[in-house]
């Protein structure tokens, strides 16, 4: 029977294997497949006696909990599209998004309810959608998550078509201000094949998954979530990365698939006991930035652990390739493509880049998403190809090598950091002429925020007056970790800065030529 909705794998694990167990919290809570069927069917019921109609939005700002689980598979049930959100956003963030996605509903726990009052509180009050609070009281209009929750479940439809919009999920994709790509069903479902067909596979029926990537964030809501519902294995949901503690978790729960950023090699490669505490562990997927050959190679010698990583996007669903798709692993390769998806490469004309030489990765598959909200925009051509924004370069074996970014994208601990927004906020200070942003290597987030600002007038503390200007208008990762205050930028004679001097000067800096 085919599938048009991801819920539809719950229905199914509910029928045949309905008391074992699909999801526990890292705090002792848990799921059999029949209670996620439960409250999936409740809440989807939920949604449509509060007045939810299929095609509105409902934004999720929850963290790696039950309940983002449960909401997020009951939007998808109910036929509403889910918006899922960093509870760690700021209010002008999350303000800008309710009212650019136009969310009717927003389901929120209690370490983000303060910031999302706070972000509903600067909307006109008809463009304020109804909050649902889990973890925490309501207040004055609010609705507790309990009382989401239907008493009687009432059939849902199913849904008539898979192009439907499923998820809107923000990122800059290949322009400077986040927008949000447009994931419909058939998106969400193919990339969960896509990966399913992968030999040997990622993840079968008996594995437990560490569920620590958060669920907002394509890959931990359709690579890990995704392939647990598919494969019925069982997920460890963890809420905050703490690197002892999830060691002790992976130990205790028998982790045996362990998807991570490429940031948390640096906190356990020190461990002496690192092999040891890893036991359960069969294999490490990393995901979302590039991992240095030398950090797979150190980690698999003292864990005897295999490591895979591959390539994606927020737009792809989010997987393009992966080394277990390879011939053979090598060095700075991040795989080849998935089953069923296609890349070429094209250079500065749109011509097809032929041998090794680098191009602009071009993805094609039914893993692509339909352009970006709200009218489809940007999306794949006619042709149904899809250009990136990065650049590589494709060897005989059809391994993908990533070399640089057609933007200059910078990746915090595995999270799409725009260098233009953080420069529109640094230029908001009065006293900032100007601003350049670049991403400089860090061995704890992989990569960190440098902002250069040029100021305008003589102001004192200018350095501190920025930095606590972004702490209020941006999310913590994207907030420089250091600011240079100069004279000028290096500019091209057309007046565009050269941000490829600024990265030779913070090299200069990290070799000590500079004080």
């Amino acid at each position: 029977m085919p599938r048009n909705d991801i819920s539809a794998f719950v229905a199914e694990g509910a029928a045949d294997v309905p008391e074992r167990q699909a999801m526990v919290e890292s705090g002792g809570r848990s799921l059999t497949w029949a209670s996620l069927e439960d409250e999936v069917a409740r809440i989807a019921t939920g949604l449509g006696a509060r007045g939810i109609r299929a095609g509105q939005r409902v934004m999720i700002v929850v963290g790696n909990r039950i309940e983002f689980v449960t909401t997020y598979l009951g939007v998808l049930r109910a036929q509403v599209v889910a918006v899922p959100v960093n509870p760690r956003s700021t209010l002008g963030e999350v303000a800008r998004m309710v009212v650019d996605s136009g969310t009717r509903l927003v389901v929120v726990d209690e370490t983000a309810v303060e910031m999302v009052r706070g972000a509903l509180a600067e909307l006109d009050a008809e463009a304020r959608p109804v909050v649902v609070v889990t973890g925490a009281e309501p207040g004055e209009g609010e609705v507790a998550f309990a009382d989401l929750r239907a008493d009687v479940v009432r059939p849902v439809p199913p849904l008539p078509d898979p192009e439907k919009l499923a998820a809107l999920l923000y990122t800059s994709g290949t322009s400077g201000r986040p927008r949000a790509a447009m994931l419909t069903h058939r998106a969400l479902l193919a990339n969960i094949e896509q990966v399913a067909a992968v030999e040997p596979p990622m993840m079968h029926g008996d594995d437990v998954v560490l569920g620590v990537l958060p669920l907002f964030h394509v890959y931990g809501l359709n690579a890990v979530l995704g392939g647990v519902l598919r494969h019925r294995a069982r997920l460890l949901l963890v809420e905050r990365f703490e690197p002892q503690a999830v060691l002790d978790l992976i130990d205790d729960e028998a982790c045996s698939v362990v998807p991570i950023a490429p940031a948390v090699f640096g906190h356990w490669l020190p461990d002496e006991h690192l092999r040891e505490r890893l036991g359960p562990v069969r294999l490490v997927l990393s995901g979302s930035a590039p991992l240095e050959p030398e950090i797979i190679e150190q980690f698999t010698a003292i864990t005897d652990i295999p490591v895979h990583q591959g390539y994606g996007l927020t737009e792809a669903s989010p997987v393009v390739t992966s080394t277990l798709c390879s011939r053979a692993l090598q060095p700075g390769s991040v795989g080849a493509a998935l089953p069923g998806i296609e890349l070429r490469l094209v250079d500065e004309t749109w011509g097809q880049v032929e041998g090794e030489d680098p191009g602009q990765i071009q993805v094609r598959g039914d893993n692509l998403f339909s352009g970006y909200w709200p009218d489809g925009a940007d999306g794949p051509g006619e042709d149904g190809w899809f250009a990136t924004g990065d650049v590589g370069f494709l060897d005989a074996s059809g391994d993908l090598f990533l070399v640089d970014r057609v933007k200059e994208l910078v990746i915090v601990s595995g999270f799409n950091v725009y260098p233009t927004e953080v420069e529109d906020v640094v230029r908001e200070v009065d006293g900032v002429a100007d601003a350049a942003v670049i991403g400089v290597p860090d061995e704890e987030t992989g990569e960190a925020v440098v902002a250069y600002v040029v100021p305008s007038h003589f102001r004192e503390h200018l350095e501190e007056v920025v930095r606590a200007h972004t702490v209020v208008r941006l999310a913590r990762f994207k907030q420089p970790t250091r600011i240079e205050v100069v004279d000028e930028l290096p500019v091209t004679v057309t007046g565009k800065v050269q941000k490829g001097r600024l990265r030779g000067l913070e090299r200069r800096r990290a070799l000590g030529l500079l004080e």
